[in-house]
């Protein structure tokens, strides 16, 4: 890895995380709240001033940034952000770029994850696996033979409108799954079943039958070493892991569940540390390979 000071940025649709990354660490964080009902050009100017007091003085080579839906990679344009309802249609890297004088790459947040897991975490050991970030929302990133698979306008891993039970995949295996199915945020589950409440404990029994049958689903078509959860629920992963497993085990091919690891992602700041791995990854001064 290159000791080059690098920022990472995870835009959110509550808040805009960014830190200055080096050797693999954060050494200086920022965040903001995400005015994320405003016009287009006020989120815009409130990311470049983050970013301006987050630097100061600093030397930074370039700048990586995780975007919570589509975006044409190459041209740094950021497509119809559910949580940010006014950038249908955002020049980002060109508006960063033109504001700092650094070099700007953009990709998918949950690739951001993938990414840091594979240069710094758990990932580091695995060839394929996919990164799942279970929060407000459902995402993932793929990372195949070595490499993020981002697809077509970074849409890979776009998992949460695809149908399921009555709803899709993001109603049963992100927050909105107890906030809708029991009048609780994940948050008030978490406590409660901290301190043994049965009924929390039950709301994680269905929660991982769901989220197990998505893994099931992902199985049959990538067939990965691995699944590393992260995202804010990842706390609760030892609640909800057993009925997890039980759903994957009706998984027909015996060989590939024997070989299967799902574990929780172990750092916090791994999508800080994926952006600024994305930099490293696309700039042609630095080119870190996977």
């Amino acid at each position: 890895m290159s000791d080059k000071r690098i920022i990472g940025v995870d835009i959110g649709g509550t808040k805009i995380s960014m830190g200055i990354v080096e050797n693999g660490e954060v050494i200086k964080r920022h965040r903001i709240n995400t005015p994320a009902t405003e016009a287009k050009e006020v989120v815009v100017e409130a990311l470049i001033a983050a970013l301006h007091e987050l630097r100061e003085d600093a030397d930074i080579a370039g700048i990586g940034i995780g975007v919570p839906g589509l975006l044409d990679e190459k041209e740094g344009v950021v497509y119809d952000l559910i949580n940010i309802p006014s950038w249908d249609e955002v020049f980002l890297a060109k508006a960063v770029r033109e504001a700092t004088g650094l070099e700007v790459y953009l990709t998918n947040d949950a690739n951001c994850f993938a990414l840091g897991e594979k240069c710094y975490g758990q990932g580091r050991q695995y060839e394929s696996f996919v990164g799942i970030t279970l929060g407000t929302g459902l995402g993932a990133g793929f990372i195949i033979n070595g490499q993020v698979h981002a697809g077509l306008v970074s849409a890979a891993g776009e998992l949460a409108l695809i149908p399921y039970l009555k709803h899709h995949y993001e109603y049963y295996c992100s927050g909105q799954f107890f906030e809708n199915e029991f009048n609780v945020t994940g948050q008030q589950v978490y406590e409660r079943a901290q301190q043994g409440d049965p009924l929390a404990l039950g709301y994680y029994e269905q929660y991982g039958q769901h989220v197990g049958s998505l893994m099931k689903s992902l199985l049959q078509i990538l067939s990965p070493e691995a699944f590393l959860i992260g995202g804010s629920i990842k706390d609760a992963f030892a609640y909800f892991e057993q009925s997890m497993w039980k759903e994957i085990r009706t998984y027909p091919y015996k060989r590939v569940l024997d070989r299967l690891v799902v574990a929780r992602s172990e750092m916090d700041d791994i999508a800080l540390l994926g952006a600024a791995a994305l930099f490293q990854m696309r700039s042609p001064e630095m080119a870190l390979s996977l």
